[in-house]
């Protein structure tokens, strides 16, 4: 905040008034300081930087291609409504895996501040689990996330045993691979297991 305030010519004081009044968006940190982006100070000193709006599309398994198509769709008709040009990212992978080649090239270019927003259908397009800290991790840098579609609130029990089917989803396919029997027999009784019990 002090850096912020000298770049700006205020207090800290005045710039956490802005905050609180919307003027500015500050990042809080987990212990709850605030934090002005990059991205805030030049837009407040008017300097404006030319970033790309990057939609994100993924899928886990080939037999899904229709699906990261119509993702694409989705997030292209978006982008024309608001007038936006973008540049597409795709990945075909399991969303538990972070090594994605293009979820690593979208984090660079984030890192890099090419980036101002990133648009997805449904959060867990970007990541399985932990999409909020990597919301926070992109508005560090400046970056926001925009979610087509909010997925519902769902029950505690039934979040848990989705989440339970895809880790077990992924550790069946690295093992038996995601086109054999046996991961289908896996999964299949993990899934029933789960919502009998």
């Amino acid at each position: 905040m002090k850096e912020a305030s000298e770049m700006l010519g205020v207090n800290v004081r005045t710039l956490q008034r802005w905050d609180e009044e919307g003027k500015i968006h500050c990042v809080r940190t987990v212990g709850g300081k605030r934090r002005v982006p990059e991205s805030e100070i030049k837009r407040i000193l008017g300097l404006h930087e030319e970033r790309k709006i990057v939609g994100y599309a993924r899928v886990s398994s080939h037999t899904q291609r229709d699906d990261l198509e119509r993702q694409i769709e989705e997030i292209s008709q978006y982008a024309k409504e608001h007038g936006w040009n973008i540049e597409i990212l795709k990945d075909i992978g399991s969303g538990l895996n972070e090594d994605r080649k293009s979820f690593q090239k979208l984090i660079k270019m984030v890192m890099d501040k090419e980036v101002s927003k990133v648009i997805v259908t449904y959060p867990d397009r970007l990541t399985r689990f932990g999409f909020k800290t990597l919301q926070q991790f992109f508005q560090s840098y400046g970056t926001e996330i925009i979610v087509i579609n909010q997925q519902e609130e769902k029950e505690p029990r039934e979040e848990l045993i989705e989440d339970l089917i895809t880790i077990v989803s992924h550790f069946a396919g690295k093992i038996y691979g995601m086109r054999s029997r046996k991961y289908k027999e896996v999964v299949e009784n993990t899934r029933r297991l789960l919502q009998d019990s």
